[in-house]
C-alpha cells in the first residue's frame, strides 16, 4: 500500500496513460491532418502569425491584424514549436501534444505537495492518483490546441505556492507567488477570478503570524504586476487603450446571449467560422468589435430574462458535467463509450468536490476559504458567457483535491451512521 502512495509512481502512470492515448489517437488518424486541423483555433493561428514574421495577430486563420484575443504565453510557446519543426505538419503535432502531456503529468507534483501540506500523505496520494486517470487531464493534451493543459499546472502550481507563503516569513516565497501568478494570468486571463481570494487568504493568514511585515505580500503583488505590464504596455501602444489581459470578453458574452442562442450553436456566430462577423470585425477592429458585441448583450440580457436564465442553467449542466448541457437528452442520444465515461467520471468529481467543500467548512478547516473559491467563484463568469468543457479545466486539480479530501472521509461517514 506505502508504494501507491509514491509520487514517482503516479508519475509514470499519469505519463504512461497520456502518451499511450496520443499514441493511439495519431496512429488512427492521417498525418497531414494532425498536422493541421488541431492547430486551427486562435491559439494556432496567432502562433502561425508569429512564426511568419507578422506578429501576435490573425487569430482567424486569415490576416486581420494585431490581436490581444488571449493572453501571450501559449501562443508564444506554439509559435517556438512551428519555428523548430515547421507551420502545420505533423512533427509540430507531436511536439505540442508531447508538452502538454509534460504539463498534465507535472500537475501531479503540485498537486500532491499542496493536498499533502493540508490533508497529508493519503490524500495528496488520492488526488495525484485521480489526475492521472481524469479523463479531461488525459483528452485536452491532443485533441486541440489550447492552453487548458499548462493553466492545470500553473493553477496547481498557484494552490501550493499560496499555502507556502501563507506559513513562510521568507520573500523569496512571497516571490515565487507573485511569479506564478503572473505566469497563470499570462497563460489564461480566467485565473484572475481567483487571485483576492487566494492573495487575500495568504495575507490574511501571514498577518496572525508574530512579525509579520507588508513587504512580502508587496513583494508578491509588485513581481506579478511586474509579469503583466509589457503586455500591457504593448497592448496600449498597439490599441492605445488599456488591455491588462485581453480583449474577448464582449463577444463571449453576447454568443452566450442573444436570440439565435436556442436554436444554433454559438461557434456558428464566431468569427472564426463567420464570414459576416469576421468581416465586421475587421472593419471596426478589434476593440470596437468587442464593445459592440458587449453592448449587445447587455441590452439583450434584461429584455429576456426567462430566454437567458435558461442558457445559464444549461451552462451550469455543462461546465460541472464536462460538456453536457442536457444529460437526460445526451445520453439517450449518444453512441460513444466515451461519452459514458467522461461525462459520469466529471459528474462524481463535481459531486465529491462540493461534498469535500462542507466537511472543511462544517470542521471549521482554515483552507476552507481558498479552496471554495476554486468551484465557488471561478465558474461564475461562464454561467453567464460561454461554458465549454476546457474552461474548467484550470480548477480540475482543486477539485480533485476536494474530492479525494471527501472519499478519505467515506469511512469515518459510514461509521458515524451505523
Amino acid at each position: 500500500m506505502a508504494l501507491f502512495r509514491k509520487l514517482p509512481l503516479i508519475l509514470l502512470v499519469a505519463l504512461f496513460i497520456r502518451l499511450w492515448f496520443l499514441w493511439d489517437y495519431a496512429a488512427h488518424r492521417p498525418t497531414h491532418a494532425l498536422g493541421m486541423i488541431p492547430f486551427l483555433f486562435e491559439p494556432g493561428n496567432i502562433a502561425a502569425s508569429i512564426a511568419s514574421g507578422n506578429g501576435f495577430a490573425s487569430p482567424f486563420r486569415v490576416e486581420t491584424g494585431p490581436t490581444a484575443w488571449m493572453a501571450p504565453v501559449y501562443p508564444l510557446l506554439l509559435a517556438g514549436i512551428f519555428k523548430l519543426f515547421g507551420l502545420y505538419t505533423f512533427q509540430a503535432f507531436l511536439a505540442a501534444a508531447g508538452l502538454n502531456v509534460l504539463f498534465s503529468t507535472l500537475t501531479c507534483i503540485p498537486l500532491y505537495a499542496a493536498a499533502s501540506r493540508m490533508f497529508g500523505r493519503g490524500v495528496a496520494a488520492g488526488a495525484a492518483w485521480l489526475w492521472a486517470i481524469f479523463p479531461n487531464a488525459i483528452l485536452l493534451t491532443y485533441e486541440s490546441m489550447f492552453e487548458g493543459s499548462l493553466s492545470a499546472l500553473l493553477v496547481a502550481a498557484l494552490l501550493w505556492s499560496t499555502l507556502v507563503a501563507a506559513d513562510s516569513t521568507r520573500l523569496r516565497d512571497w516571490a515565487l507567488n507573485g511569479l506564478l501568478w503572473g505566469a497563470a494570468l499570462m497563460t489564461n486571463a480566467s485565473v484572475v477570478a481567483l487571485l483576492p481570494f487566494l492573495f487575500g487568504w495568504a495575507e490574511y493568514r501571514a498577518h496572525q503570524r508574530p512579525g509579520f511585515t507588508f513587504a512580502r505580500p508587496a513583494l508578491a503583488a509588485l513581481v506579478t504586476v511586474l509579469c503583466c505590464s509589457p503586455w500591457a504596455i504593448r497592448n496600449y501602444l498597439v490599441f492605445h487603450e488599456f488591455v491588462p489581459l485581453r480583449s474577448v470578453g464582449g463577444l463571449a458574452l453576447w454568443l452566450g446571449n442573444n436570440e439565435q442562442g436556442a436554436s444554433i450553436s454559438p461557434d456558428r456566430l464566431h468569427p472564426i467560422s463567420n464570414q459576416a462577423e469576421r468581416d465586421h470585425y475587421v472593419e471596426v477592429g478589434e476593440m470596437e468589435y468587442m464593445r459592440e458585441k458587449q453592448a449587445l448583450a447587455l441590452d439583450y440580457i434584461p429584455k429576456h430574462p426567462a430566454h437567458v436564465l435558461r442558457l445559464s442553467v444549461e451552462r451550469f449542466t455543462a461546465f460541472w458535467s464536462g460538456g453536457s448541457a442536457s444529460l437526460v437528452h445526451d445520453f439517450s442520444q449518444a453512441r460513444s463509450l466515451r461519452f459514458f465515461f467522461v461525462i459520469p467520471f466529471n459528474l462524481i468529481v463535481s459531486l465529491a468536490a462540493f461534498v469535500g467543500l462542507i466537511l472543511l467548512w462544517k470542521g471549521r478547516n482554515p483552507h476552507v476559504i481558498p479552496l471554495a473559491a476554486f468551484p465557488l467563484v471561478f465558474p461564475l463568469v461562464f454561467y453567464v458567457a460561454l461554458a465549454h468543457a476546457r474552461y474548467k479545466h484550470p480548477i480540475d486539480p482543486a477539485l480533485l483535491l476536494l474530492s479525494a479530501f471527501a472519499m478519505s472521509r467515506l469511512p469515518k461517514m459510514a461509521r458515524l451512521t451505523k
